[in-house]
């Protein structure tokens, strides 16, 4: 579980929740099957519209993704995987990985070490794997424009809600109590359109466009990790060149318990 998404959700609901009460608001108030129509149901219509239903399917996926921790490998864990890759190839040759590849459970990088020992070129490899990551962005970004799109349509069917609702309350201006409901009514439309436009809708855009950057950074990781040790390179070139993946605090304890490492072999 994506405990800050949880968290998130949770805290939203509390805040306005708690927020109506303290205003002196119904909290019976925010039952309306109506404005839930108008937002939820109209949000839906408007991507169906916007988007072709190959897309819409997805959207369940999308929705697993940003309730489910993402298990990735750490970069500190595949720089010292591929240091010990490199150290194997440069000594033994691309062949000894063999075992070694069909162990690997990533596919991207599986595919991109059986490549390179099947002895293709590197720069073929590289171009093979970036067109992949390239792929892989599109998808991810069509996925977060769903959800972008639904943000900036449920706000603007609040305001239609709210406009149905006081063409409602306008049949009722007779009745002082009838008409202080309906207009009360008409702005839950409002509220859950604003609510679920700018806490739910643009919130997970933004998540898949994190969670997305977070994948593509590992890959092109995993890339510059193969061309390196395919190249023949050494197991210091390839930490150097992985260091680089990762935040200056990080990058300088890394390397100093690389260059430990490599004392501790030389002994």
């Amino acid at each position: 579980m994506e405990k800050s998404t949880l968290i998130g959700l949770v805290s939203a609901v509390i805040a306005v929740g708690l927020g109506m009460v303290m205003k002196g608001a119904n909290l019976a108030a925010l039952y309306n099957p109506a404005a839930y129509l108008i937002i939820f149901l109209g949000t839906f219509a408007a991507l169906c519209m916007a988007f072709p239903m190959a897309d819409i399917k997805k959207m369940p996926t999308l929705f697993k993704l940003i309730f489910k921790h993402q298990k990735r490998m750490e970069k500190q864990e595949l720089i010292e995987k591929f240091v010990e890759w490199g150290t194997i190839a440069r000594r033994e040759g691309l062949l000894a990985l063999e075992v070694t590849a069909e162990s690997v459970e990533d596919p991207f990088l599986k595919n991109g070490m059986k490549m390179l020992i099947d002895g293709s070129d590197s720069e073929f490899v590289r171009d093979v794997m970036l067109e992949d990551i390239h792929a892989m962005e599109e998808r991810h970004r069509v996925g977060a424009q769903i959800f972008s799109q639904a943000g900036t349509y449920a706000p603007t069917l609040g305001v239609l809600g709210a406009v149905v609702g006081l063409i409602a309350a306008l049949g009722n201006l007779n009745d002082i109590e009838k008409l202080g409901h309906s207009i009360a009514a008409a702005f839950i439309a409002t509220l859950f359109g604003i609510f679920s436009g700018y806490v739910l809708w643009h919130p997970i855009a933004n998540k898949l466009k994190r969670l997305s950057k977070e994948e593509v950074e590992i890959k092109l990781m995993m890339v510059e990790g193969l061309i390196t040790f395919g190249l023949g390179g050494s197991a210091n070139s390839i930490r150097q060149k992985l260091l680089v993946f990762l935040p200056s605090s990080q990058r300088n304890l890394e390397a100093k318990e690389g260059a430990a490492g490599g004392k501790e072999a030389k002994a």
